[in-house]
């Protein structure tokens, strides 16, 4: 490690700890969507997936995408603020690549998935497989959703190594 300054430990410690409390934030958020709210809409498709649109019920969209981006902003500040401490340093960029992993997994398969059941809402034209898609769909979010927790519990032991560096 280069010199690290008490100015930088605490910049560092400060943008880590921002970081893991919007990431638990963001899980709360996501473990109350996936116990109460998935349940509804995926308990009777398509009938039920008016559940999901915008204006007509409750469409987390929005909230989804300004969340994941303060959440995916405060993660690069911490690990800018934290560069010259290699072993958070390291850590951080693995967990990063593990959320970038499951972004990546998010936009590409649970988001397309929701616009197809928003569309079938509006338009009913149930598959033959749709409740197998859905079932598949929900039990997919469950290792989600575990999987993002897992990398904010994976950010608490940084957090403590970080402060103990300082006393």
């Amino acid at each position: 490690m280069e010199n690290i300054t008490t100015s930088y430990l605490s910049r560092a410690e400060l943008w880590l700890c921002i970081t893991t409390l919007i990431y638990f934030m963001m899980n709360g958020a996501q473990i109350f969507e996936t116990l109460l709210f998935v349940p509804k809409w995926t308990v009777s498709p398509p009938d039920n997936f008016k559940l999901l649109l915008d204006g007509q019920g409750s469409s987390l969209k929005i909230f989804w995408i300004v969340f994941h981006s303060l959440h995916e902003i405060t993660f690069l500040l911490a690990l800018y603020f934290c560069w010259k401490i290699d072993p958070i340093r390291n850590w951080l960029l693995v967990l990063l690549i593990i959320h970038i992993a499951v972004r990546i997994w998010t936009l590409t398969y649970f988001a397309p998935a929701i616009i197809d059941f928003q569309k079938m809402a509006i338009v009913s034209n149930g598959t033959k497989d749709l409740l197998s898609r859905v079932k598949l769909w929900q039990t997919l979010n469950y290792i989600r959703v575990f999987i993002f927790v897992a990398v904010s519990l994976g950010l608490i032991p940084l957090c403590v190594r970080l402060f103990n560096m300082r006393h």
